[in-house]
């Protein structure tokens, strides 16, 4: 379930809490191969379904940085934030990669707005994240992202 604040004031209220868990979303071999296709990374372990399964995870995984651009559409169900102009991505921090995705997983955000400082304009938000794999004993990613919301 999203939460929905309203602009800059929103925003602050609304530092230092949970913001709950995003719906699943699927890591397809046609997802992961897509990714391979838009950024030229077609390393095997990736994309050579037969070879990956001979290979030192036993099926082919997704790219860390596919892992990590999930971020943005499981954020995206868990906060909309209403009255502000414009939001960018600001940067990311302590981004780690605990352990690989197979294809065919399912993935899951569990974000917390850590913090909220104000910038020229507006405020830069803090959102420690883990993107959870289902069933798994480790997350796939553990991140801080930095975004900026304009008024």
């Amino acid at each position: 379930m999203s939460i929905t604040v309203d602009g800059i004031a929103g925003l602050k209220d609304l530092a230092g809490s949970e913001l709950g868990t995003s719906d699943w979303i699927d890591v397809t071999q046609t997802r992961i191969n897509g990714f391979a296709d838009a950024t030229g990374d077609h390393q095997w372990i990736h994309v050579d379904v037969a070879r990956a399964k001979e290979g030192p995870f036993g099926a082919p995984i997704a790219h860390g940085h596919l892992t990590l651009s999930l971020f943005i559409p499981l954020f995206t169900g868990l906060l909309d934030v209403r009255g502000v102009t414009t939001k960018v991505n600001y940067g990311l921090d302590k981004v780690r990669f605990p352990a690989p995705v197979p294809a065919g997983s399912r993935l899951r955000l569990s974000a917390r707005l850590a913090e909220v400082t104000d910038v020229p304009g507006g405020v830069q938000i803090a959102v420690d994240g883990t993107i959870e794999i289902e069933n798994a004993p480790k997350p796939a990613c553990v991140l801080r992202s930095l975004s900026r919301f304009y008024a």
